[in-house]
This record gives C-alpha cells, sequence and structure tokens, in this order.
C-alpha cells in the first residue's frame, strides 16, 4: 500500500508540473508549434521501455510492433513469505474434496507472451491501435501421495498455448508544452483463449487422468474488458526523460469465472545516449483482483484450483534500452530489451513465486 500510494504521488507531481509548465510555455510553444510539427514528421523518437504498453506516436504514420515477454516462476509464496513444500502438503486442500490435503505442488512455471500490433496516426496527436496476444503456458508439477508418510511419487507437465486476447486502443493527446506531454487511453479487451484446457495429470492415487487444468494455466476467461489510461512524459533536459503512467483494467462482461480487476502503475526514466541509442530504468506497480466465481470442474488437490489463490500486488524493477538501426535504405527499426525483477510480492494466500521477466521488441515505423 506504501508502494502504490509514493506512486500515485509521483504521478500526480509530474502532471501537476507538467500543466504548469504547459501554462508558463504556452506563447513559446505556439510559436514552435509548426516546427515542432515539421520536425517530428521526419523523425522517429526511441520508444518508452520495451515492456511497457500504450504509446502515442509522435508523428503521422503507422507503425507494426511485435513484442515477445517470458516470465519464470519458481517455488512458492504464502502471503508474501516463502514457503515450503513440506508445510504445503500438511494444508487443508479447500475445495473440501479428497484428499483431505494439498497433495500436487508446482514447481516451476514458464510463460511466453507475443504481442503483434499495428498503429495508425492520422496526426501527431492521435493514434489507433490493433493487437493480438499469443500465449503459451508452461508448469512443472510435483505429486505426493494422499497417504500417511506423504511421499513423493512422482513429476508432470502441462501445457497449454493459442490466441489469448484481442485489444482495440485509442490513444490521444490531452495537453502539450515545450517539456511535457499528457495523452490518455482508452481501449476496449476481448478474452478469446480457452478457459476450460485440459490435461493428463499424475494424481496421489498414482493414477494418470485427464482433467481441466487450473485457472492460471488457462489461455483466457472469455471476459470483456476497459482499460483507461493517463501518461504523462517530461523533458528533464535534451537527454533525459521522465514517465509516468496509471492504467486500470475493468471487467465489464464476464462467463462464470474471470480474472478480477487490474490496477497499474509505472515510473521510468529514460536517458538517450545518443541518436540511436536509449537505456531505462522502471518501476512498477501491479494489483490484480482475486478470481470472481469459480468451475467445479476444476478441482485438483492444487493450490492453483484455489480461486483465493489468485491475485495479489507486486513490485518489479525494470532494466532495459532501446536501439534504433537501418536496414538498407529504411532508418526507421528499433530493436528493444528490458529485464524486470520483482522487488516485492505480496500476493493473496498460497502462490508461485515470480523470478524474473524479460522482453524483447521490434517496431517499424512507416
Amino acid at each position: 500500500m506504501r508502494t502504490l500510494l509514493i506512486l500515485h504521488f509521483l504521478f500526480a507531481v509530474s502532471v501537476l508540473a507538467s500543466d504548469e509548465d504547459m501554462h508558463s510555455n504556452h506563447q513559446m510553444h505556439q510559436m514552435h508549434q509548426m516546427h515542432e510539427e515539421g520536425h517530428h514528421s521526419m523523425m522517429t523518437e526511441l520508444p518508452n521501455p520495451a515492456g511497457l504498453m500504450g504509446n502515442l506516436m509522435n508523428h503521422a504514420g503507422y507503425m507494426f510492433s511485435v513484442k515477445h515477454s517470458y516470465m519464470n516462476m519458481k517455488g512458492n509464496i504464502l502471503n508474501g513469505d516463502n514457503i515450503s513444500d513440506f508445510d504445503i502438503l500438511q494444508m487443508t486442500n479447500p475445495l473440501g474434496r479428497m484428499p483431505k490435503n494439498l497433495s500436487v505442488i508446482p514447481q516451476d512455471m514458464k510463460m511466453q507472451m507475443t504481442m503483434v500490433e499495428g498503429m495508425f496516426a492520422p496526426t501527431k496527436d492521435l493514434t489507433f491501435m490493433l493487437m493480438g496476444t499469443y500465449l503459451s503456458k508452461d508448469m512443472d508439477l510435483n505429486t505426493h501421495s494422499a497417504m500417511m508418510k506423504r511421499d513423493l511419487i512422482g513429476a508432470f507437465s502441462s501445457s497449454a498455448s493459442g490466441l489469448s486476447d484481442i485489444t482495440f486502443s485509442t490513444l490521444f493527446k490531452l495537453s502539450e508544452s515545450e517539456q511535457s506531454k499528457l495523452f490518455a487511453e482508452i481501449a476496449y479487451q476481448q478474452s478469446v483463449g480457452s478457459n476450460s484446457k485440459s490435461a493428463f495429470v499424475l494424481t496421489p492415487m498414482n493414477k494418470r487422468m485427464q482433467m481441466i487444468m487450473p485457472y492460471g494455466m488457462q489461455l483466457g476467461d472469455k471476459a470483456s474488458r476497459l482499460i483507461f489510461g493517463f501518461t504523462n512524459i517530461m523533458d528533464i533536459n535534451t537527454s533525459l526523460k521522465w514517465g509516468n503512467q496509471f492504467k486500470r483494467k475493468t471487467v465489464i462482461n464476464h462467463e462464470a469465472w474471470y480474472f478480477g480487476d487490474q490496477t497499474e502503475i509505472n515510473s521510468w526514466f529514460k536517458l538517450v545516449i545518443r541518436d540511436d541509442v536509449s537505456v531505462s530504468a522502471r518501476l512498477k506497480f501491479l494489483h490484480d483482483d482475486a478470481i470472481k466465481g469459480s468451475n467445479a470442474l476444476i478441482s485438483a488437490p492444487v493450490q492453483t484450483a484455489n480461486p483465493n489463490n489468485y491475485g495479489g500486488s507486486q513490485l518489479f524493477l525494470g532494466l532495459g534500452g532501446n536501439y534504433k538501426f537501418t536496414i538498407l535504405s529504411s532508418k526507421h527499426h528499433i530493436l528493444g530489451f528490458e529485464c524486470l525483477l520483482p522487488v516485492s510480492q505480496e500476493k493473496n494466500n498460497l502462490q508461485m513465486k515470480t523470478d524474473y521477466q524479460l522482453v524483447f521488441s521490434y517496431q517499424r515505423h512507416f
């Protein structure tokens, strides 16, 4: 909660500073407006951190981009604290089915997201974006006997992959001065991935059977969401920029179960080392509400089958950079990279522990 208040404060300060700067430089901005529009139309600015979503194009035209995210989760935590497999085995199975204790324990999970997006900007103040997300999940688990000694029976893996969601966004500038700009985003997101994928599992009775996978292994929840966001970017000097972003994702239509609403706050610095290279440092706060509803067919004696074991707050530190390069006569290609490491994980109840996340990006401006 303290981290959330700090990031809210940073965003408010940046917006107020932007507003003050806008008024103090209004006349100067009007004098240089035509020059700036011409200047921006001829150049491709190095983007914000690779893992940041929702960026207003600074010129009229088109953009195509691909982002690939790789996240690894390893081990488990209970309300933010590490917990051993032995202690998990002592916990009651909250679904009220046999066996009476948790008997299947996640060990490692890898999640990969590939996001393909196209942008069209009729002017430098308005951008339309269409994005599709392809998701791949792989989890390794250990199964223990339901008997008194709780011996390890064996290990198994489950996986799922496919199209996850489609998002349509509109981004538009709210205000701009010589040193800063403030823009907003309104988006509609539709989950299209399967919410009932099944896999073969190893049961505590040492049998392999096909079951519907837990919520966290599904590709989607079939819910519709609205996304609202505000982003402010300020020029500290000619090489250093400070950005802040607030984004809220809200469910507006859903089926029997769905992932909860999400709040994301980002604050970052971007340093332009030279015209074609920049580096960045970012703090990312993420809060997810717990799953709402349930599926009675998701009933394995594993923590991920419990809807209450989802959601919570996380804080990440991201370090990355962007590189602009030329292919033949085209100068508008940009590669990006960012590594995000967890600073704190206050997840609800019993969940897997986030290890790290890597983001790779490619942009082509037209």
